[in-house]
């Protein structure tokens, strides 16, 4: 009876999300962000399936350290999203305090929890209406030495990756409305595509 008890739990999906206002879904009229949608697809699988989501905006990955990863340990999830980086780079955030932080989370994760881990790297945020054109090639540069770190970590960690930058890099600029009113968060057809992305990889998670 006990090692069923546990097969059962463990059959839960208990989904933990860290990361900024993307999670949140700042910038969306309806529906939420990323994280929420998400959600939704998983209950379709699975009825019982609970969220803790834990993203807050502006936050960087100092602030995941600080504010989330210790709830998020104490939830015992089975699954764990992290999107974050894109306000390391807003705040000036050098990439390799970026690197050493972003290694901490995924670390403690690793280790303090049973969860399989998606994280999405940070996307093309070069096409942003509010980025200027003559700083469009430095902020893509930014994001893609970033994001070498987030594959680096995610490959010695062994944790799934979600190619965000990728995929934006070549649809957002024939998708303007994919950005919200402010030029900068995506609205909320730019949260479903973002949903839609990174569906097939959770939907992999949840069946380990």
């Amino acid at each position: 009876m006990t090692s069923m008890g546990k097969d059962e739990e463990r059959a839960t999906v208990v989904y933990t999300a860290l990361g900024d206002s993307t999670g949140v879904g700042v910038g969306a009229r309806e529906g939420g962000g990323y994280v929420a949608r998400l959600f939704e697809r998983i209950k379709r699988e699975q009825e019982d399936a609970r969220l803790t989501n834990l993203c807050i905006s502006g936050a960087t990955t100092a602030d995941v350290l600080r504010e989330q990863i210790k709830p998020a340990i104490a939830t015992r999830p089975t699954l764990v999203t992290l999107g974050i980086g894109i306000n390391d780079i807003g705040h000036g955030i050098g990439v390799a305090q970026f690197a050493r932080n972003y290694e901490e989370i995924i670390k403690r994760l690793k280790a303090e929890t049973q969860a399989v881990i998606v994280v999405t790297n940070i996307p093309d945020i070069s096409f942003a209406p509010v980025v200027p054109l003559y700083a469009r090639e430095t902020t893509r540069r930014n994001v893609e030495l970033f994001n070498e770190k987030v594959h680096d970590i995610a490959e010695r960690y062994q944790v799934l990756v979600v190619d965000a930058y990728t995929e934006t890099h070549k649809i957002i600029p024939t998708h303007p409305e994919f950005f919200s009113e402010d030029g900068f968060h995506p609205s909320a057809e730019g949260y479903e595509y973002w949903a839609k992305m990174m569906w097939p990889t959770v939907k992999a998670a949840i069946a380990q």
